[in-house]
């Protein structure tokens, strides 16, 4: 199997890496698909690979007494497999494939490997953990906080962002999941955001008509994916 050249990877991690870090990590990549709904990490069990996403999308999900609930999103500005990078070997949350695509997947040893060799790949990676851990610092307050409305408008952001297309596959499911709430309160945030024209919902679909009017709802709770 041929080895991912740096220059031709979409990964922004892969892709800011010295090359001698890139070079650490090559020979151990593996080009691998993420189908829609795929598990790629199981909570409280063993962590066995991470995944450097190409495209696509992949949620952190956590588990709650009250059902499931999104608490981060990952794309092509990060890697899943996070604990491997602070030297844990397991986490409570499931880390499922929300939108498919591919990803370059490594053994969690051999990244161990590499991050015990160069410090300034852990510099690198370490940032990605810092922008995750605002990220899921600013869900928690958004769902504190926040209107239901505002809290979707951000997720459609997010999304957004990180597909880098105008119609998303949201459905109601994932949205509900996403916001933590029941799929009538999801319809009529929905409906709410489609009046004032910032998006256009279809079964399965939604479409960004007005991104500045999304931005405004959602407020300085919103970043943009890999900010810190």
């Amino acid at each position: 199997m041929a080895q991912p050249q740096q220059s031709a990877v979409r990964n922004r991690l892969l892709a800011a890496l010295a090359p001698e870090d890139f070079s650490r990590l090559a020979s151990q990549l593996e080009p691998v698909p993420l189908p829609l709904h795929a598990v790629l990490i199981a909570p409280q069990q063993p962590i066995a690979q991470a995944y450097f996403v190409e495209e696509g999308i992949v949620s952190l999900v956590a588990d709650t007494c009250e059902g499931r609930i999104e608490v981060g999103l990952t794309g092509r500005e990060g890697f899943i497999g996070v604990p491997i990078a602070l030297g844990a070997q397991t986490t409570p949350q499931t880390a499922i494939v929300q939108a498919s695509g591919e990803a370059l997947r490594i053994a969690a040893g051999a990244l161990e490997d590499a991050l015990d060799a160069s410090a300034s790949l852990r510099r690198v990676l370490g940032r990605y953990v810092q922008s995750l851990l605002v990220q899921v610092g600013q869900t928690v307050y958004a769902n504190a906080d926040l209107t239901v409305e505002a809290r979707l408008a951000r997720w459609i952001l997010m999304i957004h962002d990180r597909l880098e297309q105008d119609e998303l596959p949201l459905t109601h499911e994932v949205l509900s999941k996403m916001l933590g709430v029941r799929r009538p309160t999801v319809t009529t945030a929905t409906h709410l955001l489609e009046g004032a024209s910032m998006i256009r919902a279809r079964r399965g679909r939604i479409t960004v008509v007005d991104r500045e009017k999304l931005e405004d709802l959602a407020g300085a709770i919103y970043g943009p994916a890999g900010a810190v």
